[in-house]
């Protein structure tokens, strides 16, 4: 038994695909399926139904994927190791980002982390939550940046900072009289919202009322957004409101921001976590990321230090 034919057998697991597997593992499908088959016959099982299409685990053979997982992992906390006693920050780094956050913290992210760590080749990629998931259950990604709680077992959480939410109202509405705003001033037959699957529209949701779903079916149209930005814009020409992150609203334009209104206490805000899976080791790359995040926040939405989890905590899972 080796530790290729593991990565392997797990690819195979992720991918439902030998050949999908193959290419993941930049390998030829004949040199994945010997491998995966000498394995096999080590073991004296079946860890995969060929006949099946896409391919499955057997029963028999899902303990032993699992426990490979854990196995692969604990290696990988090796170079880990090194790298962090030597104070290397290098490596290949898989970071998934929800809709509602990306467009307002990647761009500075990203040209900031780069010339900070120039050895680290940041993969980043848009997905919505439920995708995140199970991005991460199937070792597709390292971290992403969601909206929490997400209280999955499997799952550990960083919380980063608190955004505000704010309203955002086309002129002439009767809420723009107000300096600040309340959740009764939402009139919930004229908000615009974002696409089913975004866990803000349920925060939205949330705020507003149980009624809304009623009130949005009898206005003379219905617009789900899967944009934040192009609420803002369906708000500028087609009247209405719409609830939107703060971090949204920082480039807007001395007019959009003048139709800008803050909520009253208690401020509804949402968390913004960076989240991995129980078997996550890169934590070096993640301090690193999370601090390069906090600088391009506000401070006072930053998560204070005395409340945030510490990865010097979490690191000894290392030791």
């Amino acid at each position: 038994m080796t530790l290729t034919q593991l990565e392997y057998a797990v690819a195979v697991a992720t991918y439902h695909s030998f050949v999908a597997a193959a290419e993941k593992c930049f390998v030829t499908q004949p040199t994945l399926s010997m491998q995966i088959q000498k394995l096999e016959e080590e073991l004296g099982i079946k860890l995969f139904d060929r006949n099946n299409r896409p391919n499955t685990v057997t029963a028999i053979g899902a303990p032993v994927i699992e426990q490979a997982k854990i196995i692969l992992a604990e290696c990988e906390k090796i170079y880990e190791l090194v790298k962090s006693n030597q104070g290397i920050v290098a490596g290949v780094f898989k970071l998934a980002v929800i809709p509602s956050v990306a467009p307002y913290l990647m761009p500075g992210l990203l040209e900031k982390y780069s010339k900070d760590y120039p050895d680290v080749r940041l993969q980043v990629k848009e997905m919505e939550t439920l995708q995140v998931v199970a991005a991460l259950k199937n070792n597709e990604i390292d971290a992403a940046i969601v909206s929490t709680p997400l209280e999955m077992h499997s799952i550990t959480e960083y919380p980063l900072f608190y955004e505000p939410f704010v309203g955002y109202f086309s002129e002439g509405e009767s809420a723009l009289k107000k300096k600040l705003i309340s959740p009764k001033d939402i009139e919930l037959d004229r908000i615009l919202l974002l696409n089913e699957g975004h866990c803000m529209r349920n925060q939205v949701l949330d705020l507003c009322s149980d009624n809304i779903r009623q009130l949005q079916a009898e206005k003379a149209f219905q617009y789900d957004s899967s944009s934040v930005d192009t609420l803002r814009k369906m708000v500028d020409r087609n009247k209405g409101m719409t609830v939107l992150p703060e971090l949204a609203v920082t480039d807007f334009t001395e007019d959009q921001q003048d139709r800008v209104r803050y909520f009253e206490d208690p401020e509804p805000v949402r968390e913004i976590s960076i989240v991995t899976s129980e078997q996550f080791v890169k934590l070096t790359l993640l301090q690193s990321l999370i601090e390069e995040v906090l600088l391009l926040v506000p401070e006072k939405m930053r998560v204070q230090k005395k409340n945030r989890r510490l990865l010097r905590i979490q690191s000894s899972r290392l030791k």
